[in-house]
């Protein structure tokens, strides 16, 4: 199941598909000028789009669906390809969808977005 849709990271408009093909969330070097990395002191390989990738970095992101804040763990590549004719920005894998409470629907290719705005507000009255 994919969904590809506009939302926000680190201030920027960027494209996402959101894959539960895939485990981890990856993104687009371009999109993360002046956001600190990590590198891994384990590279390791995945397969995507049919090519061979190396992934030896990985950083911590900001972004909004809707007006809704998230954070998750992604991994850098150079580029992700296209979807639809659309050049994606960044991919969120399953682990991210669930941490963040993300349901894609996909008789309407929606995402259930409530999961995450109910664990914000949760949160931001706890530390109130």
């Amino acid at each position: 199941m994919r969904i590809l849709k506009e939302i926000e990271i680190e201030g920027k408009r960027a494209k996402a598909l959101f894959e539960t093909g895939y485990l981890n969330s990856y993104i687009s070097r371009r999109i993360l000028k002046g956001v600190p990395v990590q590198s891994l002191s384990e590279p390791y390989k995945v397969v995507m789009g049919g090519r061979v990738i190396e992934v030896n970095e990985h950083c911590s992101i900001e972004g909004r669906i809707e007006g809704v804040g998230f954070q998750t763990e992604v991994v850098l590549l150079d580029e992700l390809g296209r979807v639809d004719g659309d050049e994606v920005d960044v991919l969120i894998g399953a682990l991210a969808m669930e941490d963040c409470e993300i349901i894609p629907n996909p008789k309407d290719g929606t995402l259930d977005i409530s999961g995450l705005k109910r664990r914000r507000f949760t949160e931001s009255r706890g530390n109130s």
